[in-house]
């Protein structure tokens, strides 16, 4: 597993690449995607977060630093049905975006990592001539932990 410096170095080295500068604005951001992978952060919480080390950052810079990092594949671009765009680090490890459970109840999200639709693309490519580049998987529902404080709440609702 690579350390958060090795990580924001590789995407350094992709950004220098693709002909990008490294910015100090471009790396600050880049660290706290990596601090915060799991998080799936917006734009104004990215924002937030970076202008704690950088006071003189805008959220103007965050946006395009975020903008120009999708357009590279560096993080991806996401939207889990409640309007705002949040942003995920692409995995270097997996050909594919890896996939999303999403509870309706406590908004909790949670990754997998496993790439289940191998079998599928591979179909697909025989019975269709269709080559899939990407795709992106999530399963909405409730969690059992919330599933249950909800008939909680309904029963004293009803008592």
């Amino acid at each position: 597993m690579l350390s958060i410096l090795d990580e924001v170095g590789a995407a350094n080295r992709q950004l220098i690449a693709m002909g990008y500068k490294v910015t100090r604005q471009r790396e600050a951001t880049l660290r706290i995607l990596f601090e915060n992978e799991t998080d799936h952060l917006s734009a104004e919480e990215v924002f937030m977060l970076v202008k704690k080390s950088n006071p003189d950052i805008g959220l103007a810079t965050v946006y395009r630093t975020l903008e120009l990092l999708n357009e590279l594949d560096i993080v991806e671009k996401i939207n889990f049905g409640d309007g705002v765009a949040r942003f995920d680090l692409r995995s270097k490890d997996h050909e594919h975006m890896h996939h999303h459970l999403l509870c309706s109840e406590c908004g909790g999200v949670k990754e997998i990592k496993d790439d289940w639709l191998q079998e599928l693309e591979e179909r697909l490519e025989k019975e269709f001539g269709f080559t899939v580049s990407d795709h992106r998987l999530e399963f909405t529902g409730i969690y059992k932990k919330c599933a249950n404080k909800s008939c909680k709440k309904e029963r004293k609702a009803v008592s």
